[in-house]
């Protein structure tokens, strides 16, 4: 349990929650506690799929800029690194997650959004990456993740401008993925991610894997990673289990172990 960063686990689904009032900026600690609940998310048997929220209020404002405005060269390049790394923790996790936004997800927030598999909004929500506005650019994934989810053109002009984007032309851009009510944000999140709860935990990592390490090569290398992790699946009890129930009784009724 961190002071600004928790874990709640509850039916198989654990809830990395953001708690550093009043717009969960993020500062060294919270994203030292962001990578511990990675970690912690990752390697639980019992968390099948995971939810990131930060409230009912706010995702996240962003970064700390009252910590991060007197610092030196050496002291932003260490921060910098580590906020990377905790992001990019969240987004290795080898389970479904899903992004529950309320408020606003600016700079380091909408970039903690990014490393999401799926992304709910408030109908009221403001995304962003308004870095530019401050002599800076995107430093934990916005450059690359926005880039890549919403192709390098559309990217260059939310950052290039730093403007906000509300929630429909954000639903339009493919920034987040559902718009809901407000009040309704954490619900559908869970819901979305309460359907892998009993599902073939072994054969969702390795989806996840194929689709993330197949971005960042050429397309032959990524059907070599595929066809490596479809055979794997041959080694796991889910797989004999689904093949024999769709033969005895059809798609879709198979029980899973997640082993």
């Amino acid at each position: 349990m961190g002071e600004f960063v928790n874990l709640e686990v509850e039916n198989g689904v654990g809830t990395i929650r953001l708690n550093r009032p009043p717009v969960n900026a993020i500062n060294n600690q919270l994203q030292t506690e962001l990578a511990e609940a990675a970690r912690e998310a990752s390697n639980r048997s019992d968390v099948r799929a995971v939810i990131l929220y930060g409230g009912e209020k706010t995702f996240a404002g962003g970064a700390d800029i009252k910590e991060m405005g007197d610092r030196t060269y050496p002291e932003i390049s260490k921060f910098g690194a580590e906020l990377t790394a905790a992001c990019s923790l969240v987004a290795a996790i080898p389970k479904p997650v899903v992004a529950a936004i309320t408020g606003y997800a600016l700079g380091g927030g909408l970039e903690l959004a990014l490393t999401a598999d799926w992304r709910v909004a408030g109908d009221n929500v403001k995304v962003g990456q308004p870095e530019i506005q401050l002599g800076i650019i995107p430093g934990a994934g916005g450059t690359q993740r926005l880039s890549r989810l919403i192709g390098p053109s559309k990217a260059k002009d939310l950052i290039y401008t730093g403007r906000f984007v509300k929630a429909d032309e954000a639903l339009k851009l493919g920034i987040v993925d559902e718009v809901v009510a407000p009040d309704d944000v954490y619900a559908a999140a869970h819901k979305w991610a309460a359907q892998f709860v009993n599902g073939p935990a072994v054969a969702l990592k390795a989806a996840k894997t194929a689709i993330d390490s197949g971005l960042d090569v050429d397309l032959a290398t990524g059907l070599k990673i595929e066809t490596q992790l479809f055979t794997a699946l041959w080694a796991t009890e889910d797989q004999k289990n689904g093949m024999k129930s769709f033969v005895e009784n059809g798609p879709g009724k198979a029980t899973f172990e997640g082993k």
